[in-house]
């Protein structure tokens, strides 16, 4: 068990912190129901509380800074099928403030997240700092598998935020998370700065489907592709061939499929500064088929086959 020293003070206020609750229940864990998929089926009836230590549930590892539910966490809309496996990690990110901040799923061996997850609705959505710079080595992930400056410095690569900078300013201390060397994938930099990357993030997500007007909450998945023959290793870590960005849009003044739609984002990783993000559209089922994530599999499975079986760009 790895133990992160994190003062009484700062685990009791994490207690008292609100997450906000998804519109419909996630499964229990209870296979005849009609979320058989979710991620609390793989997390046992336990409900073990981290407080900065590694724990086990079921056939998940979890960590997290405080004391909230780890379960409940892994039941929150934005979250794909975890692996499980004492070989990855789940880690849980949370702020005094805003509560859970931002998830991954991170692989011990390849030292690298296979996705990062996140929400913005109206009240996370605000600008109270800028950009922090707090580059460090994620805390909560052992000494052994953890990133480093040395690791990314000289590959050719930028070091490419998976939950940007920009997408938590509402806060410090939600900013300088950001900067945590495990949210970070080598990225060319006319694809990270200036380019199609930059593009979606800056230009699409943040400034026309995170807004009141769109959306009242989004749920966001970014990553880039880990798996076997789908990455190349720089600096003994792995350089992803594809990225990719699942987003699930809840707006309650809209009635269909229970005021859901979602879309999803695949790229090949190469100098790209092309600004149609359409191009690069496909429905969820078809991003599950390319990276093998399970995307948003806390919805109940009869709404998720509809939701991520469909593709209407002109709602996008």
């Amino acid at each position: 068990m790895s133990k992160i020293n994190i003062s009484l003070i700062l685990g009791l206020m994490f207690v008292f912190v609100a997450c906000n609750d998804d519109p419909i229940s996630p499964s229990n864990g209870n296979t005849t129901n009609s979320n058989a998929n979710s991620n609390a089926s793989l997390m046992g009836n336990a409900d073990t509380r981290s407080n900065g230590s590694i724990v086990t549930l079921g056939t998940v590892q979890a960590v997290s800074e405080g004391n909230l539910s780890l379960r409940e966490v892994a039941s929150r809309m934005e979250m794909p099928r975890l692996q499980g496996g004492d070989r990855n990690l789940f880690i849980v990110h949370t702020v005094p403030t805003y509560g859970v901040n931002y998830c991954m799923d991170y692989s011990y061996d390849l030292r690298a997240q296979y996705w990062v997850a996140f929400r913005w609705d109206k009240s996370n959505s605000v600008k109270n700092t800028t950009r922090t710079d707090a580059w460090s080595a994620d805390p909560l992930i052992p000494t052994a598998y953890q990133t480093d400056y040395s690791d990314h410095s000289g590959n050719g690569y930028t070091r490419g935020h998976m939950v940007a900078s920009e997408d938590r300013v509402n806060s410090v201390a939600a900013n300088q998370q950001t900067f945590y060397y495990s949210n970070m994938h080598p990225q060319s930099y006319d694809f990270n700065t200036d380019g199609i990357w930059w593009h979606i993030e800056n230009k699409v997500l943040r400034n026309v489907f995170n807004q009141d007007g769109f959306r009242d909450t989004l749920y966001v998945v970014k990553g880039g592709t880990i798996d076997p023959g789908n990455y190349t290793m720089v600096n003994k870590l792995p350089v992803p061939k594809y990225f990719f960005m699942a987003v699930l849009c809840k707006k309650n003044s809209n009635p269909s499929l229970g005021g859901y739609k979602a879309i999803g984002f695949w790229m090949e990783h190469k100098s790209n500064t092309d600004t149609n993000y359409k191009s690069y559209a496909v429905s969820i089922d078809k991003l599950e088929q390319l990276t093998g994530f399970d995307f948003f599999c806390n919805l109940p499975d009869e709404l998720e086959e509809k939701i991520e079986s469909s593709l209407v760009t002109n709602l996008w």
